[in-house]
C-alpha cells in the first residue's frame, strides 16, 4: 500500500532560489495556475454569448455569481456589494483548489495550512485595515460588549480580543483538516483495493467492495468541496461585516 501521506509532498518543477529565498514553481503553484486558468476560460465561454434563456454553462455561471452576491447582501448588506469581486475570488480559489483535487495524480493546494492560512489572514487583515480607515478608532469598540458592567471590562476585552485574533486560525484549520482528512481517507481505501489484488482470484472480487466505497465517497468529497467553499466564503463575508457596522 502506497503512503497516502505522499499526495501532499510539495515537490519542486522549477527550483529557483534568490537571496536565500526559495520562490521555487511547485506542484501546488502549477495547481494554482490550473485554478486560475480553468475559472478564466469557464466562466469566457459560459457567458461568450449572453442568452436571456441560459444554456447550461451559462446556468452554472451565474448561479455560482447569484451564490455569492447573495451571500454578501444576506450578511453585509446592499453596502457590501463593494466587496463582490473579493469575495468572488476568495470563493473560486477555494472551490476549484477542493473540486481540482478530486482529479487523479492532482494535487490539492488547499490541503496545506500555509495555503488556507494565507487566505484567512488575508481576509483578518483586510478586515482590520478597512475597518479601522473607515471607522478610526471607533473600530475597537467592538471589543466592548453595550451594558457590560464596568468593573468586568478588564475579563471580558482580553476574551473578545482572543475570540477575534483566533478567526483567521479556525477559518484556516477547518478548511485544510475537512480537505486532508477526506483526501487520507479515499487513499487509505483505494490502497485497500490495490492490496487485496495480490491475493489471487477471491480478492480480485473483494477489491469491488472498497472500490466501490470510494466511488461512493468521491461523490461525498465533491459534496464536502463545494460546502467548504461556501462556509469559508461566509465566514468571511461574516467577517467583512464589521467594515460596514460595528458591532458591539
Amino acid at each position: 500500500m502506497s503512503d497516502p501521506l505522499h499526495q501532499f509532498a510539495i515537490q519542486k518543477i522549477v527550483p529557483l532560489e534568490i537571496a536565500g529565498i526559495d520562490i521555487s514553481f511547485t506542484n501546488s503553484s502549477l495547481w494554482m495556475m490550473i485554478a486560475i486558468v480553468a475559472s478564466i476560460v469557464f466562466f469566457a465561454h459560459a457567458m461568450k454569448k449572453k442568452a436571456l434563456v441560459p444554456g447550461r454553462w451559462q446556468f452554472v455561471a451565474e448561479s455560482i455569481y447569484t451564490l455569492v452576491a447573495g451571500l454578501i447582501k444576506s450578511n453585509i448588506g446592499e453596502k457590501g456589494k463593494v466587496y463582490l469581486p473579493f469575495i468572488f475570488t476568495v470563493f473560486m480559489t477555494v472551490m476549484m483548489g477542493n473540486l481540482l483535487g478530486l482529479i487523479p495524480w492532482s494535487f490539492t493546494y488547499t490541503s496545506h495550512i500555509i495555503v488556507t492560512a494565507a487566505l484567512a489572514f488575508m481576509i483578518f487583515l483586510t478586515v482590520v485595515g478597512i475597518g479601522v480607515a473607515r471607522h478610526g478608532v471607533h473600530f475597537f469598540g467592538m471589543f466592548v460588549p453595550a451594558g457590560a458592567p464596568l468593573w468586568l471590562m478588564p475579563l471580558i476585552i482580553p476574551i473578545e480580543v482572543i475570540s477575534y485574533m483566533v478567526r483567521p486560525i479556525t477559518l484556516s484549520v477547518r478548511l485544510f483538516a475537512n480537505m486532508m482528512a477526506g483526501h487520507l481517507m479515499l487513499k487509505v481505501i483505494a490502497g485497500f483495493s490495490v492490496a487485496m489484488l495480490g491475493l489471487g482470484s477471491v480478492g480480485y472480487a473483494a477489491a469491488f467492495i472498497p472500490a466501490g466505497v470510494n466511488v461512493v465517497l468521491i461523490g461525498f468529497e465533491a459534496f464536502v468541496a463545494l460546502l467548504q467553499a461556501y462556509v469559508f466564503t461566509l465566514l468571511a463575508c461574516i467577517y467583512l461585516k464589521d467594515t460596514v457596522e460595528i458591532h458591539h
